[in-house]
């Protein structure tokens, strides 16, 4: 198996015209930011900017959005989590989200109103960590399962935040099947960032929480000089966190929005296979679902980030294990004066696929058709840090996942 790739020209669209993005509007997406403002423990994450290794791929501009640095729980996953549960609060109490912070949510007199609640999630590690961190800090009760395979690292961090957490015997889809029976039986909440029919809302919110990474970065570029990268790379699982990054930019920007690659592991590729397919439809991955990318070892897309990722997007890859362990090994090992950047397998993969296909003549016709050059201002979001630091060592210390022979750059 290699890498392989679909370009949206060949995708058709099951609706005339393109999915509404109103969710990702700025106006929806300053409110989000108000919320998430509330948190003491908030602040942008750092936009790292490579230009040695920009240099080393022949283009203008690197940059790196390091959400390993996101509220200290090592990744990106706590704004979706933190915002829908607070989003799902208010409604509850039948107040408007912009006039509770989460520490009024915390308030004994709040806590009256809302009652015992449960939030129940199904993860991979990095989205139940988050629900989890919302939920303790609202005294309230969590209880996250995991698919099989999990690392213990994991789990036990999600058990840290206050969580009941077990690593079941399911893959990721069928731990969502779970959990769902499980928040049935119990009267708990689920706050999941994949949907179904009469579930639609809080991915949503999920989806909004995320976005906020965006438009940090809008604000981070705009100190640069820069009004948006040419070009992003985003990593789908589900595809809630692509469809975020890809609903803002082209609700922002519309046909100028940056040219989009989305980038999934070939063992879980839910959204490639959506695209390949070619009936506008989203197309269910089976079996184990085996990958070192684990965030992203999803089988069920999210349908409404299929419609954006469906509508928007330009291209759609599926990649080997390899291409994310040499991500993690590039920004592990920095060139010249570029800052080091510690990478989990999930977080790594779109700088790991870009640097091959900017080195490795046979993949000259992918840069053709996404227009890269000299000119080109390529970003990339690491979603999570070394959250299994057993798996990171092993990659970066060890080699585990080379290239291989016929696939060497050098």
């Amino acid at each position: 198996m290699g890498i392989k790739w679909i370009v949206n020209g060949n995708v058709k669209q099951s609706d005339k015209t393109q999915t509404p993005l109103d969710c990702f509007s700025q106006e929806e997406i300053k409110s989000v930011r108000l919320f998430i403002n509330y948190f003491k423990e908030y602040k942008p994450t750092p936009l790292v900017k490579l230009g040695s290794l920009a240099k080393e791929m022949g283009i203008e501009n690197i940059w790196i959005k390091d959400e390993s640095y996101r509220f200290g729980l090592n990744a990106f996953k706590v704004l979706g989590g933190a915002y829908a549960i607070g989003k799902y609060l208010s409604k509850k109490l039948g107040m408007d989200s912009n006039e509770l912070s989460f520490e009024k949510l915390c308030s004994k007199e709040i806590k009256k109103k809302i009652g015992e609640l449960v939030f129940v999630s199904a993860t991979d590690g990095n989205h139940g960590r988050g629900v989890a961190w919302a939920a303790n800090r609202l005294g309230q009760k969590s209880v996250i399962f995991m698919p099989k395979g999990s690392a213990k690292a994991r789990l036990e961090n999600i058990r840290k935040e206050g969580a009941e957490a077990e690593i079941t015997e399911y893959n990721y889809d069928e731990a969502v099947e779970y959990a769902k029976k499980y928040a049935e039986k119990h009267n708990g909440v689920m706050v999941q960032d994949t949907d179904w029919e009469g579930y639609k809302e809080i991915p949503t919110w999920i989806m909004q929480g995320y976005a906020v990474i965006a438009d940090e970065i809008s604000e981070q570029l705009k100190v640069q000089g820069v009004e948006k990268p040419t070009h992003i790379f985003l990593q789908a699982g589900v595809g809630s966190f692509a469809s975020s990054i890809q609903g803002y930019y082209s609700a922002k920007y519309g046909d100028q929005s940056p040219i989009s690659v989305i980038v999934e592991p070939e063992g879980a590729a839910c959204i490639f296979k959506s695209a390949s397919i070619n009936d506008g439809n989203p197309h269910t991955v089976k079996g184990d679902l085996d990958t070192i990318m684990a965030g992203l070892a999803c089988g069920k897309p999210n349908t409404m980030s299929w419609d954006i990722l469906r509508d928007y997007s330009n291209m759609y890859v599926s990649c080997p294990d390899y291409v994310a362990a040499r991500g993690m090994r590039i920004l592990a090992n920095p060139l010249g004066n570029d800052f080091k950047v510690v990478s989990g397998e999930s977080g790594a993969v779109g700088l790991g696929l870009f640097s091959i296909l900017t080195q490795k003549e046979k993949y000259q016709d992918i840069l053709e058709l996404l227009k890269i050059d000299q000119n080109s201002r390529v970003l990339f979001i690491s979603t999570e840090g070394a959250t299994d630091p057993l798996g990171y060592r092993q990659i970066v210390w060890d080699g585990y996942h080379p290239m291989p022979v016929e696939q060497n750059t050098y």
